[in-house]
Protein backbone atom coordinates (compact mmCIF):
# COMPACT_ATOMS: atom_id res chain seq x y z
CA UNK A 1 0.00 0.00 0.00
CA UNK A 2 0.56 3.32 -0.58
CA UNK A 3 1.37 6.01 1.99
CA UNK A 4 -0.51 9.06 1.70
CA UNK A 5 2.59 11.22 1.26
CA UNK A 6 4.55 8.78 -1.05
CA UNK A 7 5.35 10.59 -4.03
CA UNK A 8 4.59 9.12 -7.65
CA UNK A 9 7.93 8.12 -9.77
CA UNK A 10 7.41 11.04 -11.83
CA UNK A 11 7.12 13.33 -8.88
CA UNK A 12 10.65 11.74 -8.07
CA UNK A 13 11.79 12.50 -11.10
CA UNK A 14 10.52 16.05 -11.40
CA UNK A 15 12.59 16.72 -7.99
CA UNK A 16 15.96 15.59 -9.66
CA UNK A 17 15.61 17.16 -12.48
CA UNK A 18 14.45 20.89 -11.42
CA UNK A 19 17.45 22.98 -9.70
CA UNK A 20 16.81 23.60 -5.98
CA UNK A 21 16.89 27.67 -5.82
CA UNK A 22 16.23 28.39 -9.25
CA UNK A 23 13.17 26.22 -9.99
CA UNK A 24 14.12 25.63 -13.61
CA UNK A 25 14.74 22.68 -14.94
CA UNK A 26 18.49 21.62 -15.48
CA UNK A 27 19.61 21.93 -19.79
CA UNK A 28 21.04 18.76 -21.45
CA UNK A 29 18.74 16.37 -19.97
CA UNK A 30 15.43 14.71 -21.33
CA UNK A 31 13.63 14.54 -18.32
CA UNK A 32 10.12 14.65 -20.51
CA UNK A 33 11.06 11.40 -21.51
CA UNK A 34 11.93 9.80 -18.23
CA UNK A 35 8.56 11.44 -17.01
CA UNK A 36 6.98 9.54 -19.74
CA UNK A 37 8.77 6.40 -18.92
CA UNK A 38 7.95 6.80 -15.16
CA UNK A 39 4.03 7.12 -15.70
CA UNK A 40 4.08 3.94 -18.02
CA UNK A 41 6.04 1.95 -14.87
CA UNK A 42 3.50 3.73 -12.35
CA UNK A 43 1.02 1.53 -14.16
CA UNK A 44 2.38 -1.41 -14.68
CA UNK A 45 3.41 -1.36 -10.85
CA UNK A 46 0.07 -0.74 -9.84
CA UNK A 47 -1.10 -3.53 -11.97
CA UNK A 48 -3.39 -1.05 -14.19
CA UNK A 49 -1.09 -3.08 -17.31
CA UNK A 50 0.86 -5.12 -18.27
CA UNK A 51 2.71 -6.29 -21.07
CA UNK A 52 2.18 -8.05 -24.67
CA UNK A 53 4.64 -9.24 -26.78
CA UNK A 54 4.22 -9.75 -30.76
CA UNK A 55 7.54 -10.85 -31.72
CA UNK A 56 10.07 -8.08 -30.66
CA UNK A 57 7.70 -5.28 -30.65
CA UNK A 58 6.14 -5.12 -27.25
CA UNK A 59 2.65 -3.33 -26.51
CA UNK A 60 0.75 -2.23 -23.89
CA UNK A 61 -2.64 -4.29 -22.82
CA UNK A 62 -5.23 -2.63 -20.09
CA UNK A 63 -5.56 -4.36 -17.05
CA UNK A 64 -7.93 -2.51 -15.20
CA UNK A 65 -9.22 0.98 -16.34
CA UNK A 66 -10.05 2.11 -12.62
CA UNK A 67 -8.25 5.81 -11.57
CA UNK A 68 -5.33 5.86 -9.40
CA UNK A 69 -6.51 9.47 -8.36
CA UNK A 70 -3.68 10.67 -9.81
CA UNK A 71 -4.91 13.35 -12.11
CA UNK A 72 -1.80 12.41 -14.68
CA UNK A 73 -1.51 8.74 -14.74
CA UNK A 74 -5.33 8.39 -15.17
CA UNK A 75 -5.29 10.63 -17.95
CA UNK A 76 -2.45 8.33 -19.81
CA UNK A 77 -4.11 5.44 -18.68
CA UNK A 78 -8.04 6.71 -20.00
CA UNK A 79 -5.36 7.14 -23.39
CA UNK A 80 -4.43 3.65 -23.43
CA UNK A 81 -7.41 2.27 -22.70
CA UNK A 82 -9.57 4.35 -25.22
CA UNK A 83 -7.06 3.80 -27.85
CA UNK A 84 -8.53 2.35 -31.30
CA UNK A 85 -5.59 0.58 -32.31
CA UNK A 86 -3.08 -0.94 -29.26
CA UNK A 87 0.50 1.05 -29.10
CA UNK A 88 4.16 -0.37 -28.60
CA UNK A 89 5.15 0.82 -25.00
CA UNK A 90 7.82 3.08 -26.04
CA UNK A 91 5.70 4.98 -28.47
CA UNK A 92 3.50 5.61 -25.28
CA UNK A 93 6.46 6.64 -23.48
CA UNK A 94 6.82 8.93 -26.02
CA UNK A 95 3.29 10.45 -25.70
CA UNK A 96 3.07 10.98 -22.47
CA UNK A 97 6.48 12.98 -22.39
CA UNK A 98 5.04 15.54 -25.10
CA UNK A 99 1.71 15.42 -22.76
CA UNK A 100 0.52 19.44 -22.70
CA UNK A 101 2.38 21.23 -19.27
CA UNK A 102 3.55 18.00 -18.59
CA UNK A 103 6.22 19.84 -16.64
CA UNK A 104 4.19 22.28 -14.42
CA UNK A 105 1.50 19.88 -14.28
CA UNK A 106 4.09 17.49 -12.48
CA UNK A 107 5.49 20.46 -10.43
CA UNK A 108 2.36 21.92 -9.49
CA UNK A 109 1.31 18.70 -7.98
CA UNK A 110 4.51 18.84 -5.55
CA UNK A 111 3.60 22.49 -4.58
CA UNK A 112 0.23 21.62 -3.33
CA UNK A 113 2.47 19.25 -1.23
CA UNK A 114 4.29 21.84 0.20
CA UNK A 115 7.94 20.82 -1.17
CA UNK A 116 7.73 23.22 -4.47
CA UNK A 117 6.72 26.66 -4.38
CA UNK A 118 5.38 28.40 -7.96
CA UNK A 119 6.95 31.75 -8.64
CA UNK A 120 7.29 33.59 -11.89
CA UNK A 121 10.72 35.46 -13.23
CA UNK A 122 11.47 37.32 -16.36
CA UNK A 123 13.56 35.18 -19.87
CA UNK A 124 15.87 38.26 -21.37
CA UNK A 125 13.66 40.60 -19.38
CA UNK A 126 10.76 40.26 -21.49
CA UNK A 127 8.90 36.72 -20.94
CA UNK A 128 7.49 35.31 -18.19
CA UNK A 129 7.59 32.29 -16.90
CA UNK A 130 6.73 30.55 -14.24
CA UNK A 131 9.66 28.33 -11.59
CA UNK A 132 9.10 26.26 -9.06
CA UNK A 133 11.90 26.73 -6.22
CA UNK A 134 12.07 24.13 -3.65
CA UNK A 135 11.06 24.81 -0.01
CA UNK A 136 10.94 21.46 1.44
CA UNK A 137 14.09 19.52 0.49
CA UNK A 138 13.40 16.53 2.75
CA UNK A 139 11.78 14.22 0.14
CA UNK A 140 14.24 14.97 -2.52
CA UNK A 141 16.78 14.18 -0.06
CA UNK A 142 15.24 11.07 0.78
CA UNK A 143 15.18 10.39 -3.14
CA UNK A 144 19.04 10.87 -3.33
CA UNK A 145 19.67 8.63 -0.38
CA UNK A 146 17.93 6.07 -2.18
CA UNK A 147 19.82 6.55 -5.15
CA UNK A 148 23.08 6.63 -3.34
CA UNK A 149 22.36 3.11 -1.41
CA UNK A 150 21.24 1.34 -4.77
CA UNK A 151 24.90 2.65 -6.93
CA UNK A 152 27.73 2.83 -3.82
CA UNK A 153 26.27 0.30 -1.43
CA UNK A 154 27.09 -3.45 -1.39
CA UNK A 155 23.57 -4.54 -0.80
CA UNK A 156 22.13 -7.83 -2.61
CA UNK A 157 19.03 -6.50 -3.61
CA UNK A 158 17.58 -3.22 -4.35
CA UNK A 159 13.66 -2.70 -4.41
CA UNK A 160 11.82 -2.27 -7.48
CA UNK A 161 10.73 1.40 -7.08
CA UNK A 162 14.08 2.14 -7.08
CA UNK A 163 15.29 -0.20 -10.02
CA UNK A 164 13.24 2.00 -12.00
CA UNK A 165 14.15 5.02 -10.60
CA UNK A 166 17.23 4.98 -11.53
CA UNK A 167 16.81 3.71 -14.59
CA UNK A 168 14.74 5.90 -15.53
CA UNK A 169 17.55 9.13 -13.94
CA UNK A 170 20.29 6.84 -16.11
CA UNK A 171 18.17 7.46 -18.88
CA UNK A 172 17.85 10.76 -19.04
CA UNK A 173 20.73 12.15 -17.62
CA UNK A 174 19.97 13.13 -14.14
CA UNK A 175 22.35 11.33 -12.01
CA UNK A 176 25.13 13.29 -12.79
CA UNK A 177 23.38 16.54 -11.13
CA UNK A 178 23.58 14.63 -7.93
CA UNK A 179 26.44 12.35 -8.09
CA UNK A 180 29.75 12.92 -9.07
CA UNK A 181 30.86 12.02 -12.52
CA UNK A 182 33.82 9.73 -11.57
CA UNK A 183 32.38 8.19 -8.71
CA UNK A 184 29.40 7.02 -11.00
CA UNK A 185 31.71 5.62 -13.46
CA UNK A 186 33.45 3.98 -10.78
CA UNK A 187 29.84 2.37 -10.16
CA UNK A 188 29.17 1.15 -13.99
CA UNK A 189 28.90 -2.17 -13.38
CA UNK A 190 27.11 -2.01 -10.52
CA UNK A 191 24.63 0.80 -11.64
CA UNK A 192 23.93 -1.81 -14.81
CA UNK A 193 23.31 -4.89 -12.97
CA UNK A 194 21.06 -2.88 -10.96
CA UNK A 195 19.46 -1.31 -14.05
CA UNK A 196 19.37 -4.73 -15.85
CA UNK A 197 17.55 -6.53 -12.32
CA UNK A 198 20.33 -8.94 -11.16
CA UNK A 199 19.70 -7.05 -7.81
CA UNK A 200 16.02 -7.09 -7.35
CA UNK A 201 15.53 -10.26 -5.42
CA UNK A 202 12.17 -10.91 -4.55
CA UNK A 203 10.77 -8.21 -6.97
CA UNK A 204 7.25 -9.85 -8.71
CA UNK A 205 7.35 -9.96 -12.53
CA UNK A 206 5.24 -6.81 -13.22
CA UNK A 207 8.28 -4.75 -11.13
CA UNK A 208 10.82 -6.25 -13.52
CA UNK A 209 8.53 -5.42 -16.80
CA UNK A 210 8.00 -2.23 -15.30
CA UNK A 211 11.77 -1.11 -15.30
CA UNK A 212 12.41 -3.04 -17.92
CA UNK A 213 9.40 -0.76 -20.14
CA UNK A 214 11.40 2.31 -18.55
CA UNK A 215 15.24 1.41 -19.94
CA UNK A 216 13.03 1.45 -22.82
CA UNK A 217 13.53 6.09 -22.66
CA UNK A 218 17.08 5.59 -23.50
CA UNK A 219 15.61 3.50 -26.71
CA UNK A 220 13.49 5.81 -28.17
CA UNK A 221 15.92 9.34 -27.43
CA UNK A 222 17.85 8.67 -29.64
CA UNK A 223 15.97 8.55 -31.83
CA UNK A 224 13.74 11.18 -31.21
CA UNK A 225 16.68 13.82 -31.32
CA UNK A 226 18.16 12.33 -34.41
CA UNK A 227 14.55 13.00 -36.43
CA UNK A 228 14.21 16.48 -34.51
CA UNK A 229 17.27 17.60 -35.80
CA UNK A 230 16.99 16.64 -39.19
CA UNK A 231 13.67 18.62 -39.28
CA UNK A 232 15.30 21.71 -38.46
Amino acid sequence: MRGRDELRLYEEIMLLALRDKEGTVVTGTMYNFAVGGAVLAELMLEKRIDVEAAGKKKFARVLSPAPLGDPLIDECLAKIAGAKRRGELRAWVGKFAQARRLKHRAAEGLARRGILRVDEDKVLGIFTRKIYPEVDPGPEREIVERLRRAIFGESGEVEPRTVVLLSLAKSADLLRLVFDKKELKGRKERIERVVNGDLTGKATQEAIRAMQAAVMVAVIMPAIMASTTASR
